[in-house]
């Protein structure tokens, strides 16, 4: 059985669950306690597991990332929300040269279960210092786990597994998926890292997306498929480690691909997955690989400016009208 929650009681449900199981379990972060957290993820969990467990800090992300790292060596299985990912730079250090780095500096004897929560991307007109979307930037670090689910069951799923492991995990939401609803299974639900999961299955073009990509991309593919045109849309869900079988197995079936990311186009996610189809799958290619991607600039604050500064549902029926219409590779070449 299964019901239908909201992306963000989907989390909660998750954390829920894992704080009764572990008593290890605690989460810190600006306004999680009393106000229940800016998108309410953690509404009500004071009440139920106290202070001592659930804990307001001040304005000090550096602070509240280091404290979670030390926890979580020590022994503890902490959650730092950190509001905003971009606020998650004041804490580099701490995540880039200490937790990613400890399992390899002690042998593989020590353990850094430590979860970072926080959200990205557009929406809402927050600005430059408030709208960016930076997985690639952990994506580059060795010794970190990088998630980012696009719908509830996911969300839910991905974190109690996040919660279970003995690595720092880099878990990142959006913040245009929060009131999104989807089912989500009754029981005991987690999702392995490292399986990506098809959204809609189709022959003609895959569309790689993650995050609040993916129902763009959905949406993109329901309005192709009025034309005739059948898109089959990927969610890797989990970018560290990614589910290369799936996008590979994928490609050779469509022999076309759209890569969709939020992220600016310069030093991004989607030109790694790109660079891995061309090395293990160029043979199944009949076009080349399409990347959608965020404009290399700031994020404005003008709504106008900000919409049109990230991937929109016409730029990805545009790549994929563009993939299908590309004279093949075998006669390009030619």
């Amino acid at each position: 059985m299964a019901r239908e929650l909201m992306y963000r009681d989907a989390l909660r449900e998750a954390i829920d669950e894992e704080m009764e199981r572990n008593n290890t379990v605690f989460i810190i972060g600006e306004g999680i306690a009393e106000r229940g957290g800016s998108y309410k993820v953690t509404e009500g969990l004071l009440a139920k597991y106290g202070p001592k467990r659930v804990r307001d800090t001040p304005i000090a992300e550096a602070g509240m990332i280091g404290v979670g790292v030390g926890a979580a060596i020590a022994g503890a299985r902490p959650i730092v929300e950190i509001l905003y990912i971009d606020f998650a730079m004041l804490g580099m250090d701490m995540i880039v040269n200490q937790a990613a780095k400890f399992r390899l500096m002690t042998g593989g004897e020590g353990r850094v279960p430590f979860i970072m929560r926080t959200q990205g991307g557009t929406g809402g007109g927050v600005a430059a210092q408030h709208s960016q979307s930076l997985e690639a930037m952990f994506y580059h670090v060795p010794g970190l786990k990088v998630v980012m689910p696009s719908t509830p069951s996911d969300a839910k799923g991905l974190l109690k597994y996040a919660l279970r492991q003995d690595d720092p995990v880099m878990f990142l939401e959006h913040k245009h998926l929060y009131m999104t609803k989807g089912m989500v299974p009754d029981g005991e639900h987690i999702i392995e890292f490292g399986k990506g999961d098809i959204k809609r299955a189709g022959k003609d073009v895959t569309v790689i997306a993650w995050s609040n990509m993916v129902p763009r991309a959905l949406e993109a593919a329901a309005r192709l498929a009025e034309e005739g045109i059948d898109v089959e849309v990927i969610d890797p869900r989990t970018l560290v480690p990614l589910d290369k079988e799936m996008i590979l197995t994928s490609v050779a079936k469509t022999n076309r691909c759209v890569i969709v990311q939020e992220a600016v186009r310069r030093g991004g996610v989607a030109s790694d997955i790109a660079s891995i189809i061309q090395e293990e799958a160029f043979y199944d290619l009949d076009a080349p690989i399409e990347i959608v991607a965020g404009l290399n600039i700031p994020i404005p604050f003008n709504l106008e400016l900000e919409k049109a500064s990230v991937p929109q549902v016409d730029d990805v029926v545009a790549a994929v009208r563009r993939s299908l219409h590309a004279k093949p590779l075998a006669q390009a070449a030619e």
